[in-house]
């Protein structure tokens, strides 16, 4: 089968971060996670956008909560897609949510073998640019083997690298994973994190935003190229000057490079990284 952008239709959840993903591609769609405080309860990136997650964060007692879509939600939005023949259903990693489930259970529901679910095994922009990279060989004409390489591919090269101003949240949401081996640490001691096999890793400690804020750099330097063909993104939570910085440093030190992405993190990632995150991502392609 000869897949294309016309026949073929791609599925984010909130958690990639595009909450504009519809208006960016005719053929893709954003089913969104939920965030609570207390008794309230919201769609990611419908009910609440980012700036005003972060507002309620700074005002509300309550500690967010986070849940997956019901396999209904993913249902709905697949129905809605019945004029395409296949459905790459992109998500979160499988072992931080149960996101990647409902779209399992929902696309064997349908039962019409349209929808191909896909735990990505990462979070955020990182979703972004496997979608994208989808999306440019959907423009040209592909196929299920092909599609099924790059995502094999990706897994296992594609890179990322963050800074937390705090574990807290990741430790309170329960995401915290191998970087648990850095709570508790000392005041203004910044977590460099990363993402391996699905899970919240721990990279090092440093002292200070000025050097975590190095090691995202020097990430650049050694990790990626300045050649046609990397692909690179950049997420912050509530910390834009940072990321403007970020975004400033790539486009200089990699201007033969794609930046592709630069988002802000939503109400779901924001409740489990936390405020002043600042993030970035990579993949040559």
């Amino acid at each position: 089968m000869n897949l294309t952008a016309q026949n073929t239709a791609i599925v984010l959840d909130s958690t990639a971060d595009l909450p504009d993903a519809a208006e960016r591609f005719p053929n893709w769609r954003v089913v969104p996670l939920y965030v609570r405080f207390g008794d309230d309860s919201f769609r990611d990136g419908v009910d609440i956008d980012a700036d005003a997650f972060y507002r309620r964060l700074q005002s509300d007692p309550e500690f967010p909560r986070t849940s997956q879509p019901t396999p209904g939600d993913f249902l709905a939005c697949y129905r809605e897609l019945e004029g395409y023949e296949r459905i790459f259903s992109l998500h979160v990693s499988a072992k931080v949510s149960g996101t990647f489930a409902s779209a399992e259970t929902a696309g064997e529901e349908l039962g019409d073998g349209r929808v191909r679910a896909i735990d990505t095994e990462t979070a955020s922009a990182s979703i972004g640019l496997l979608a994208l990279a989808i999306q440019r060989r959907l423009e040209r004409g592909t196929t299920d083997e092909e599609i099924d390489e790059l995502v094999a591919r990706y897994r296992r090269e594609r890179g990322v690298l963050f800074t937390v101003d705090t574990l807290e949240f990741l430790a309170r949401g329960g995401r915290i994973g191998k970087a648990a081996a850095f709570a508790g640490g000392l005041l203004h001691v910044k977590p460099i994190l990363s993402i391996s096999d699905g899970e919240v890793v721990p990279v090092k400690r440093v002292r200070g935003e000025r050097k975590a804020f190095a090691e995202l750099a020097q990430a650049l330097e050694t990790q990626t190229q300045d050649e046609p063909g990397w692909r690179l993104a950049v997420a912050h939570a509530a910390a834009p000057e940072r990321a403007a910085e970020l975004e400033k440093l790539v486009r200089e030190q990699r201007p033969n490079a794609e930046l592709e992405l630069v988002v802000t993190l939503g109400a779901v990632i924001g409740a489990h990284a936390g405020p002043g995150t600042l993030a970035l991502f990579w993949f040559r392609d």
